[in-house]
């Protein structure tokens, strides 16, 4: 099998190989493994796993670190950036950005409070065209549910008085 000369333009590889494992015994050598090893006969167990082919994109480099003359001593900044514009017009393109980003959360704040005060107000509105609903769930929970206590144990008593004329 030979290594592909371009990378498909999908990036999807239709290769596929087959591992087979089996298992030999102890004193069996790497040379006295053969072909025959491989043959699917009952009680052999062959174990297959089918690999394809991913392509990975290769790493991007590290960014260059600025190296001081001396140990210790951090490199003064420069005023213009190595590809020569000036730092104080990105500077300013940074605060009309942040200048943005303030009105944009002032806004998004505003239309949180609108939304809270909406909710509360239909909540309200629930609350008074439905005014018994709270109340009637709590007088609900506190009914008592199944059989009581003293019922359970005078059926109990009966029956077992029952049984004992019926066994005498």
């Amino acid at each position: 099998m030979q290594a592909q000369k371009e990378f498909p333009p999908d990036m999807q590889c239709k290769d596929k190989f087959l591992v087979q494992s089996v298992i030999v015994s102890d004193e069996a050598s790497r040379a006295g493994v053969s072909a025959d090893a491989f043959n699917k006969e009952p009680g052999k167990d062959i174990f297959e796993k089918k690999l394809r082919v991913v392509y990975v994109s290769p790493p991007q480099p590290p960014s260059p670190v600025p190296e001081s003359s001396e140990e210790g001593v951090s490199p003064r900044p420069s005023l213009t950036l190595d590809n020569g514009f000036d730092i104080g017009i990105d500077a300013g393109n940074l605060k009309t950005q942040l200048a943005e980003a303030q009105r944009v959360a002032a806004k998004l704040m505003d239309e949180k409070e609108t939304a809270l005060q909406r909710n509360k107000q239909l909540q309200d509105e629930v609350r008074t065209l439905n005014p018994s609903s709270g109340k009637d769930v709590m007088v609900r929970a506190k009914e008592p549910v199944g059989f009581s206590f003293l019922f359970v144990l005078i059926i109990g008593l009966l029956g077992i008085l029952v049984g004992y004329f019926l066994h005498s």
